[in-house]
């Protein structure tokens, strides 16, 4: 009844598991697959990094822009939303937005409801930007989909 929880992170949120609890034991099958999944995913990224770098913009840039776009229900965000989506601390946002505003990408403004909080939009030159590194990216989703298709198939169910 008192067990402890560990608490890990996921894209699906967090997940809770008696810390006491041993995992199941993990097949050969199941290490190659991770291993090869992974694989597949740095290989996503590095063409992902390229194509920012190639639009000149470092990658952080690139998924701040695309944070920003994609954020459910609004055309702009907050420096703190963003930064949960980004993973990274608030100040460190705060230096990337000012980056991102000096290269003319995004624009700032106060909430007029709390003046404390400062709402983040792209400006028509970074919709340009996005809307040409998105297609590429979606080009090579599509591509790379069949065979992560696959590879999570080969994970063994519980």
């Amino acid at each position: 009844m008192g067990d402890k929880v560990k608490r890990t992170k996921s894209l699906a949120g967090p997940t809770a598991r008696p810390a006491s609890t041993t995992p199941r034991p993990i097949a050969k099958a199941d290490y190659v697959a991770l291993a090869e999944f992974r694989f597949a995913l740095r290989k996503f990224l590095d063409f992902s990094q390229g194509a920012a770098q190639k639009a000149g913009l470092t990658p952080q840039q690139h998924q701040a822009l695309l944070a920003i776009k994609g954020f459910a229900g609004a055309d702009e965000v907050t420096v703190s939303e963003l930064a949960e989506r980004l993973i990274l601390r608030h100040h460190s946002v705060v230096e990337l937005v000012d980056r991102l505003a000096r290269l003319g990408l995004v624009r700032r403004r106060s909430d007029s409801e709390d003046q404390r909080r400062v709402l983040v939009s792209l400006t028509t030159k970074a919709e340009r930007l996005l809307n040409g590194l998105s297609a590429t990216h979606l080009e090579e989703i599509h591509r790379l989909g069949p065979y992560l298709a696959s590879l999570l198939s080969r994970f063994g169910k519980e």
